[in-house]
């Protein structure tokens, strides 16, 4: 058995900011992935960000996924790629598969769970169709791998992920021929929505997909109207000439880890369904294990990012790196700037949930 005193899962946004903070006081951390290159989802980000300054405004997500990155080697944060966390047993003992072959269980005095959160599928006839595809695959088709996904494509979803990834397949060539959203009214912020509106794509508020259609790949794709029941309305059928279905219907938080160690659950349907109850220092019910990011409810990578510094501090000022004036003062920083975050329509709104999850009397 290996001992580490920090062991971060997940090298994504959180991940990467968690490792950070707590090497940053002074704590040797372990950061595993199971991909084969960190970063997560700064690395599809080609767009740049918005807000203040101090949230990197006008950075793009692959230029901030770099300068974290460059910043975890000068700290000499250990980084194990290709590496699936399987399970974690006694509080602090993570089981680890390494390379798909070797099989290693890390003791860890704190473990910081930045598992992330994975794509929501809607269900119709012919969605297990080729062609049928999550709009976070499509992003890692053209962003990472700079291979289109299809040519005509439809899009499932109008939040910010719909529609960002909708301007991206635009400028990487594809024909977005619409995008449909169940609800009366569009999801996402109107500075990525008017983008995608002056490249005249057609957006079809209170409608779904009703099928797909044909024989090894996608050929076609039925969509119609929505009544104030989220029922389909007969005769409003609408045929669309597409190969490519993206669905952006939200995404549920990778929560396996922390339920299968015993942390304890609650249910927000806001953040994604079911989460860890955690503490405000990122705590969870389990004090040898910490949240950060999606997992603790689905939010923005910038969130997500001043959550991990928030539990790296904090895992690091629970083994006495830092004192504690110099805690609260990077701790209430980090918590300002995301209370920042969640403020505005959409925010507000994921800021009183996750109030609620700190809130909640443990039973």
């Amino acid at each position: 058995m290996e001992e580490r005193e920090v062991v971060v899962i997940g090298a994504g946004p959180a991940g990467l900011s968690a490792a950070l903070e707590a090497a940053r006081a002074g704590a040797h951390v372990l950061l595993v992935d199971e991909n084969s290159k960190p970063g997560g989802q700064l690395f599809k980000q080609i767009h740049k960000f918005f807000g203040s300054h101090e949230h990197r405004a006008g950075v793009r997500g692959i230029d901030i996924g770099t300068q974290l990155l460059e910043e975890a080697e000068r700290l000499d944060i250990e980084v194990w790629l290709d590496a699936e966390a399987c399970g974690i047993f006694n509080t602090t003992d993570v089981w680890i598969v390494r390379n798909k072959e070797k099989s290693v269980t890390v003791r860890a005095k704190r473990i910081i769970l930045a598992t992330g959160a994975v794509e929501n599928s809607v269900n119709f006839p012919g969605w297990s169709l080729p062609g049928v595809m999550g709009a976070g695959a499509a992003q890692t088709m053209i962003n990472l791998h700079r291979v289109l996904p299809g040519q005509k494509i439809l899009m499932v979803g109008s939040g910010n992920v719909g529609i960002i990834v909708s301007y991206q397949l635009l400028q990487a060539g594809a024909d977005v021929k619409a995008v449909v959203e169940a609800a009366p009214r569009l999801g996402g912020y109107g500075v990525h929505t008017a983008k995608v509106r002056r490249a005249g794509v057609p957006f079809y508020t209170s409608h779904t997909v009703l099928e797909a259609r044909g024989t090894d790949h996608v050929e076609s794709a039925t969509i119609v109207q929505l009544d104030d029941k989220w029922k389909p309305i007969p005769g409003t059928e609408k045929e669309l000439d597409v190969d490519t279905i993206c669905i952006a219907a939200g995404l549920t938080p990778l929560v396996e880890l922390a339920f299968a160690a015993g942390c304890e659950p609650l249910y927000s349907p806001l953040l994604g369904g079911m989460v860890p109850w955690h503490d405000r220092s990122m705590a969870t019910s389990i004090p040898t294990i910490y949240l950060a990011g999606d997992i603790s409810g689905v939010e923005e990578a910038s969130t997500a990012m001043e959550e991990g510094r928030m539990a790296g501090l904090s895992a690091a000022y629970s083994l006495g790196y830092v004192d504690r004036e110099t805690y609260a003062v990077g701790f209430d920083a980090a918590e300002k700037r995301m209370l920042a975050l969640r403020s505005g329509m959409f925010g507000q709104k994921r800021r009183d949930a996750k109030a609620a999850i700190v809130g909640h009397s443990r039973g």
